[in-house]
């Protein structure tokens, strides 16, 4: 996707639709300073271009009975373009997979898994992540607590660069 210029009302717009996409639009229009019919037609481009890739809600994670929360750094065997996209696929398929990151460093990538508990990591270890061909190194690190997690992006930091 091509970068796209944000100007100041887009990123009020965004950072608005970022505490609450159930906002409408008739409030964002005048939250953010600006007459519906613009505001309603900068929501569309901004979906359009895919600045908004979608609506989401985000569920606690401990209140749906996914309590415990793994970090997981994976390393292959080798590098190669067909090894990532073996292990790749195999990730896109496991839904505790909530995060993966291809990285520079120790591991070939980093994963944020949820679970239950200690016994369904156990599970999906033996059944998903040790059976990829290529693996040759899993080492977790479990969250004793959650300090800070945001899903907003600092869209400030971008108008001051």
């Amino acid at each position: 996707m091509p970068k796209t210029a944000l100007d100041e009302i887009d990123r009020r717009i965004l950072t608005r639709l970022q505490e609450n996409a159930r906002i409408s639009n008739v409030d964002l229009a005048a939250e953010v300073g600006v007459s519906p019919s613009p505001c309603w037609r900068r929501v569309r481009d901004l979906e359009q271009t895919g600045v908004i890739a979608r609506y989401v809600t985000l569920v606690d994670p401990s209140a749906a009975g996914l309590p415990v929360s793994v970090f997981i750094q994976v390393s292959l065997e080798r590098q190669a373009e067909s090894a990532l996209e073996i292990f790749e696929t195999a990730v896109l398929g496991w839904p505790e997979v909530l995060e993966c990151h291809l990285m520079t460093g120790d591991a070939d990538y980093l994963l944020r898994v949820v679970v239950a508990d200690l016994a369904a990591y156990e599970r999906f270890l033996m059944d998903h992540l040790t059976k990829v061909p290529g693996v040759t190194s899993i080492k977790s690190s479990f969250s004793l607590k959650q300090v800070k997690y945001g899903t907003a992006l600092p869209l400030d930091a971008v108008a001051k660069a």
